[in-house]
């Protein structure tokens, strides 16, 4: 769900000329959460385990600019998500530094020795988070890039950090691109496997602005891969269950929450051709939280739309 995010396709500055321009896409549903410009800084640039007390790094100067990206992470885990940020960054000629994973990091004593935008935009999960930093020497100029990949129930967050000359003051990082017909049809059968095994499962890729039961424009690949489910076995049907966090009163969460599913119904009935008889809608509000309320990630967390088997054959 979409709280305040800054932006769906928002980029870094480019140089005028684009000559020194560097593009990495990122994972379908990305949403630009926080960003920081320095026109002229010097900064860490980490480059091995923190052990004993000290962070190896580089001191880094130039243009710094730091952005914090979230999108709906389906079934990705840290390394998938970093592993195509990673070839992305090695296709465009820059050498890796140092790459670690949680524990072999340093575990919170690096997380919190490096500079990480802060919560809610950025989330970083201590026992499941990646790292990697990267440096480029073109045309006498040195780049560097170093990237924080993390995740929550629901989202993946990856925080990008460019330093480079003054005069190119970033990497650009494309729109997000519209789900593959293959990551549809993982998504698929992983949400088969979640409904035959628990019964429900979290439609985790939908957007509603804070306060609003109107579902974003999509396309949803979780709501593809429900659609295509349903169609192919006909004899089965789901209750589209909306759930709140605990912000305002009882009655009024429980009907927002309904809206919200029922807003999920008429996509998959209007526009992916469900049929209607296998798909119900109710909102329980906040009765059903999955995290705490008295964070902005659990409250994140706790505005959903799950799907729950009501039949099978």
């Amino acid at each position: 769900m979409k709280a305040a995010l800054l932006s769906a396709c928002a980029c870094l500055a480019l140089a005028p000329d684009g000559s020194r321009a560097m593009v990495l896409d990122l994972p379908a549903g990305a949403a630009l959460a926080a960003q920081g410009e320095t026109p002229f800084a010097s900064t860490a640039i980490p480059v091995g385990p923190y052990e004993d007390g000290h962070l190896p790094a580089i001191a880094a100067e130039g243009a710094v600019t730091r952005q914090a990206w979230q999108f709906p992470r389906g079934r990705l885990n840290t390394l998938q998500i970093l592993e195509p940020l990673r070839r992305q960054l090695t296709d465009a000629g820059f050498e890796v530094l140092f790459e670690c994973a949680a524990e072999a990091c340093g575990g919170f004593d690096f997380r919190f020795a490096t500079e990480t935008l802060p919560e809610p935009a950025m989330h970083v999960d201590l026992g499941d988070f990646r790292f990697l930093s990267a440096r480029r020497e073109r045309d006498g100029q040195t780049d560097y890039v170093d990237l924080m990949v993390s995740r929550s129930d629901g989202r993946g967050f990856v925080q990008v950090t460019r330093v480079g000359p003054p005069e190119a003051k970033g990497a650009a990082v494309a729109p997000p691109a519209a789900p593959s017909e293959r990551e549809a049809a993982a998504d698929e059968g992983a949400l088969a496997q979640d409904l035959a095994r628990d019964g429900k499962a979290v439609l985790d890729d939908l957007e509603f602005e804070t306060g609003s039961a109107k579902l974003g424009a999509g396309p949803f690949a979780s709501l593809e891969a429900l659609a295509a489910y349903l169609r192919q076995n006909p004899a089965r049907s789901v209750v589209l269950v909306g759930h709140t966090d605990a912000e305002g009163a009882l009655d009024s969460n429980i009907a927002l929450s309904k809206r919200r599913a029922e807003s999920v119904r008429e996509y998959l009935v209007g526009t992916l051709g469900v049929p209607a008889e296998q798909v119900a809608a109710e909102g329980v509000g906040y009765l059903a939280p999955v995290a705490s309320n008295r964070t902005e990630e659990g409250r994140m967390r706790n505005r959903r739309v799950e799907v729950v088997a009501t039949a099978l054959d």
